[in-house]
């Protein structure tokens, strides 16, 4: 599998197919690796990179802290996670692309295209996360990790993260789990690190990242100057509020909302309605 440098990080990556250049921001939270388009429960029933690739050259990576790809313990912001798709774009010589989001993808894709629009050829959001719950859940899992990294050290995080390698099934592993668990010099930096300046790293970034109710990503002053025509398709559960894809047909000037819910829509539905949308744009 090739891997790009960008400011420093491994970035785990593949391309498939030709034509104009799409790239997928994956889902599944913070366990946001490559193969998570063919496994989650929205993308079941169908290889959605094997559809897509017959109408677009894709770009699939595992994000930073996910599967493969490397990390650095620092306050994460949405920012980050848009510079890193950015610096993967640039590494592959691609000025511009189609930007598909896929759950939390879609709060990097926003971000993404308030910080390059340029680059951003179009935005594709399927089931943007978003909603009370959403909120509430995702800083818990910040909120029960520092706990246990304040109580039992960050020693006993290297073997939590070891035994369980992911943050968003296990909160206690914390955001870096999947670096801990492959990268053994990561490990060992990891746990000698001052205890007091992780915790607060981890506070902020939790607060930061998760700071609405609504779709994060971006400020939606910033949403609304996004001129890019957008495509979103709603999910409809306690991750995926049908809210939070309403708030972005509100604030997303050049939008359309697919009003089909989640039990009409098939993975090879959803391929065929961004294959349409993305035709002659």
């Amino acid at each position: 599998m090739p891997v790009a440098m960008v400011d420093g990080l491994e970035v785990n990556h593949e391309t498939r197919g030709s034509g104009a250049p799409l790239l997928m921001l994956a889902p599944g939270g913070f366990d946001a690796s490559m193969d998570k388009w063919l496994t989650t429960t929205a993308w079941k029933g169908g290889n959605a990179l094997e559809k897509l690739a017959s109408g677009f050259r894709v770009i699939v990576y595992d994000r930073r802290e996910a599967g493969k790809s490397g990390g650095r313990v620092e306050k994460l912001r949405w920012e980050l996670y848009a510079q890193q798709a950015k610096g993967l774009l640039d590494h592959l010589k691609i000025d511009s692309a189609f930007v598909m989001g896929g759950c939390m993808g879609c709060s990097v894709a926003l971000s993404f295209a308030s910080c390059f629009p340029k680059a951003t050829r179009a935005l594709l959001l399927h089931w943007p996360v978003g909603g009370y719950r959403w909120k509430i859940n995702s800083r818990a899992r910040f909120v029960r990790h520092a706990a246990f990294a304040r109580e039992k050290g960050l020693a006993a995080v290297v073997e939590r993260a070891r035994e369980k390698g992911s943050f968003w099934e296990d909160p206690e592993s914390g955001p870096w789990a999947p670096c801990i668990a492959r990268d053994r010099a990561f490990a060992e930096n990891f746990k000698t690190q001052d205890l007091e300046r992780y915790l607060g790293i981890v506070e902020a970034s939790g607060g930061t990242l998760f700071d609405r109710d609504t779709a994060p990503g971006a400020e939606p002053e910033e949403i609304m100057g996004i001129k890019a025509p957008a495509l979103i398709v709603p999910g409809d559960d306690p991750s995926h509020a049908t809210s939070g894809a309403h708030y972005l047909r509100e604030c997303l000037p050049n939008a359309e909302f697919w009003n089909v819910m989640p039990p009409e829509q098939s993975t090879g539905k959803v391929c065929d309605r961004v294959l349409e949308f993305c035709r002659n744009r």
